[in-house]
Formats: structure tokens, C-alpha cells, sequence
């Protein structure tokens, strides 16, 4: 059993940055897949960003360039970093992290994002 708490949301200006962190209750380094996904009102969840056990990265269209992911195993922490953010990022950001054999998938509780303009 994982458990994924986010952290670092909160009220940023368009064009500023700001890091979410998603802390592991146990080890990531089993996990196939680490994941940043987000919900915005009304929309349906959608894939920000996630990174493999391996490093690969695979990001959105949206928000190529401006965000990045990465992973401390040693901290059991996923990380996003958000440059150059814009209003559409406005969003409830969940932590997920997938294995496919044996299949785990578990969830954070989300951490909210509000993008002034």
C-alpha cells in the first residue's frame, strides 16, 4: 500500500512558478509509472505530466516546455515544476502512482492550483 500526499499548490500569478510535491509513504522506486494528472471544473482528469521508473518523461501538449517532472527515490518524492504558468492551468493537481504487474494505482487527494490573471 502506497499513500501519496501533494503539497505546494496555492494562488500563483500568470507568468510566475511554483512546485508541487507528491510524498510517498513508501517506496516509489517500485512504481512502473509516477504521474502528475489534473481536473479543472467541469472538465474531465487529464495527464499533466508522469516519468518511469527508468526517467523517461512524457508530458501534455500544454504544457511542454513550461513544466517540469522529476523523482527523488531516495525521498519517495515526485516533483512538478510549473514555469511560466497561465490561467488555463487553474486546477485540482492529483499525484498517481501506477505498477502494472502485480496492478497498483493509487491516488493523492489533490492539491488545488488557482492562476490569477
Amino acid at each position: 500500500q502506497v499513500q501519496l500526499v501533494e503539497s505546494g499548490g496555492g494562488l500563483v500569478q500568470a507568468g510566475g512558478s511554483l512546485r508541487l510535491s507528491c510524498a510517498a509513504s513508501g517506496s516509489i522506486f517500485s512504481m512502473d509509472v509516477m504521474g502528475w494528472y489534473r481536473q479543472a471544473p467541469g472538465k474531465q482528469r487529464e495527464l499533466v505530466a508522469d516519468i518511469t521508473r527508468g526517467g523517461t518523461t512524457n508530458y501534455a501538449d500544454s504544457v511542454k516546455g513550461r513544466f517540469t517532472i522529476f523523482r527523488d527515490n531516495a525521498k519517495n518524492t515526485v516533483y512538478l515544476q510549473m514555469n511560466s504558468v497561465k490561467f488555463e492551468d487553474t486546477a485540482v493537481y492529483y499525484c498517481n502512482a501506477h505498477k502494472y504487474v502485480p496492478y497498483y494505482d493509487y491516488w493523492g487527494q489533490g492539491t488545488q492550483v488557482t492562476v490569477s490573471s
